[in-house]
């Protein structure tokens, strides 16, 4: 592994990646035919900030997105669906079980860790083999960014769903926190499902939709779209085109 310190990413701040030393496939002679799917894996790096033309500060989320690999194509007559399968993220080969590495030979790819399904449109038409770069997304897009939550642990409910807790003073010295009554007597004499109560925060898949695209490096793979997305800093996200449609930016005045 080596680290490759990312200096003038999206200035300030400076912020540094540790990505592994892959290698620009496909070579000479391999598929690289068919449509481009427009989706993407890849690593998030953090947050920085850009400035628009007139002097806008935009807080935006920096990207490691690809390279990725066509690892196999699905089609209605064989698996009943159209999906593009992507590979991302070159590991050692011990890292993968004999059936991983198998699969990913088929189209003489190297190992790599993450293999995805992104489900394809009409005029989306890959070949396996195909490499993924970053610049299948332009400045101005409108893309879903789907990741894995920070996991927060076994957390109450003024955390977990922000409530307010109970008095500090009136002889109640152990209900600050507390979720208070968490049913009825007689009547509904139960608790009602879906009661709002203590539990494991976190940790779960999040869809952050409609985000702009604000910055695309292909000479990184760098993407930087607006606002936050799900996850701690290097954990794979997945980017794919916004199932929404412009209406729901034209409300938010972006």
């Amino acid at each position: 592994m080596r680290t490759e310190e990312r200096e003038d990413l999206l200035s300030p701040p400076k912020l540094s990646v540790t990505v592994g030393m892959m290698r620009l496939l496909p070579e000479a002679g391999s598929p690289v035919g068919g449509v481009s799917v427009k989706a993407i894996l890849g690593k998030k790096v953090g947050m920085t900030q850009v400035f628009s033309e007139d002097g806008e500060a935009i807080p935006v989320t920096v990207i490691e997105a690809g390279p990725c690999y066509v690892a196999q194509v699905k089609t209605p007559e064989r698996d009943g669906y159209r999906a593009a399968q992507l590979a991302f993220e070159e590991v050692k080969p011990q890292r993968l079980s004999g059936g991983e590495k198998g699969h990913l030979a088929r189209n003489e790819l190297p190992p790599l860790r993450h293999l995805h399904e992104f489900r394809l449109r009409e005029d989306e038409e890959p070949d396996e083999g195909r490499r993924i770069l970053v610049d299948v997304f332009e400045v101005g897009d409108r893309v879903d960014v789907v990741g894995t939550s920070k996991g927060r642990g076994f957390a109450g409910v003024v955390k977990r769903y922000g409530f307010r807790g109970g008095p500090k003073t009136h002889g109640q010295s152990d209900r600050l926190r507390a979720p208070g009554s968490i049913g009825a007597t007689t009547g509904q004499g139960h608790v009602w499902k879906g009661q709002r109560m203590p539990g494991r925060m976190g940790g779960v898949r999040v869809t952050a939709q409609n985000l702009r695209v604000e910055v695309v490096d292909p000479e990184r793979n760098l993407l930087a779209v607006r606002g936050s997305v799900p996850g701690p800093r290097g954990g794979l996200v997945m980017i794919k085109t916004a199932r929404k449609s412009g209406e729901l930016a034209k409300q938010r005045g972006q």
